[in-house]
């Protein structure tokens, strides 16, 4: 668990880059919601409750980049049917997270942490898994990064529910406490950079490495 200075710490370095982001892109994003809107005929900002910190659930934003059907599967995989062509753009860029740096302002997110989960997940954690849920979640994290590649993985497993709930959310269990053990402002700049420039910044902790070979293990 993170001592209060690093919480304070971590709070303001949030805050720090939130605020002048907000401010340059929020012009930006609201031409995304209003490309997205057309492009997948229902509102352009997608809204949906996830689990924050300490298992209290909240709305979080992003611009959509899936058709609305009947279709209640929250795993998402490579080829996905229901993910627009402008919306795999959005998505391998990452635009679609734009709106959730006002989270970042309003403390519901951190830049840096675990990422929030549909309810049926974090709120499900037990034991010392739960150290997670003193975090804020985050736009992007330790997991993020090792599973960046999780929607090509599971698409190339027979059953990418039941993979993703017996190996990619332990995994990510296991990821987000060793990130909080390790925590540090430095490390918070490294994954964000490795988030920014994939492939090119490396952070020499081997759990953020691509999990992609637990596919051939199932």
């Amino acid at each position: 668990m993170l001592t209060a200075r690093q919480e304070c710490l971590k709070r303001c370095f949030d805050i720090a880059i939130a605020i002048p982001v907000v401010l340059l892109l929020w012009p930006l994003c609201l031409l995304l919601i209003g490309i997205a809107t057309v492009d997948t005929g229902s509102f352009g900002l997608f809204v949906q409750i996830r689990i924050g910190r300490f298992g209290r659930p909240f709305k979080l934003y992003k611009i959509r980049t899936m058709r609305v059907n009947c279709d209640n599967n929250t795993v998402t995989v490579a080829g996905d049917t229901r993910i627009t062509r402008l919306g795999r753009t959005l998505r391998r860029l990452k635009l679609d997270e734009i709106p959730q740096f006002w989270h970042v302002l309003t403390g519901s997110l951190s830049l840096v942490g675990p990422r929030p989960d549909v309810a049926g997940f974090a709120d499900t954690l037990t034991g010392d898994a739960r150290i997670i849920l003193t975090l804020r979640p985050g736009i992007t994290g330790a997991s993020s990064i090792r599973w960046r590649d999780e929607e090509a993985v599971l698409s190339s497993v027979e059953r990418p529910i039941e993979f993703n709930c017996t190996t990619v959310w332990p995994d990510k269990v296991r990821c987000n406490i060793e990130y909080i053990e390790r925590w540090s402002l430095r490390l918070d700049l490294q994954l964000l950079a490795a988030t920014v420039l994939p492939g090119h910044v490396q952070t020499a902790w081997p759990s953020v490495q691509k999990a992609g070979d637990l596919a051939n293990r199932e």
